[in-house]
């Protein structure tokens, strides 16, 4: 298998199996995803797309320039990771202090406030030696956008 194809397997494959993961954490596991795990998800499912594009018979160059930019989009995701990762290690102040799970379904506003589960960005809900899921999205992210910008080069 040829470099360029690998380089546009892993565009692919890596930000969906990292998207795979999250949203069994949060299906299948009982994981409620904070409002800094959604932002890490949106440059996942933008390299999904771009990759998917460099399969339509496009020139070389344009696939290159295609696939540079999914590995950009994944290295951002792994950015917002490590932005997250250290909001949850106290490193550092976060943006948000809490968000909600859609569809509390209250009958009024104030039922649909008292009835949703806050879920806090600065506490991770799921640690493996001490990296919390938005680190292991950092690590992986970077380690895959450079695994694609490296397969690139002749």
């Amino acid at each position: 298998m040829g470099k360029f194809r690998q380089a546009r397997l892993l565009a692919l494959l890596l930000p969906a199996a990292l998207l795979a993961g999250a949203f069994g954490s949060q299906y299948l596991g009982g994981l409620a995803p904070c409002e800094m795990c959604y932002w890490q998800r949106y440059p996942h499912e933008a390299a999904v797309v771009i990759a998917l594009f460099t399969f339509t018979g496009r020139s070389e160059l344009t696939n290159r320039i295609l696939l540079l930019l999914a590995a950009a989009a994944i290295a951002i995701s792994g950015a917002i990771g490590v932005f997250h990762a250290g909001v949850e290690y106290g490193w550092w102040e976060g943006l948000t202090q809490c968000s909600t799970m859609p569809g509390s379904g209250g009958v009024s506003i104030i039922d649909d406030i008292m009835k949703t589960p806050l879920v806090r960005c600065d506490v991770p809900q799921w640690t493996l030696f001490g990296i919390s899921l938005a680190g292991y999205n950092a690590f992986i992210s970077f380690a895959g956008a450079f695994g694609v910008v490296r397969l690139l080069q002749k």
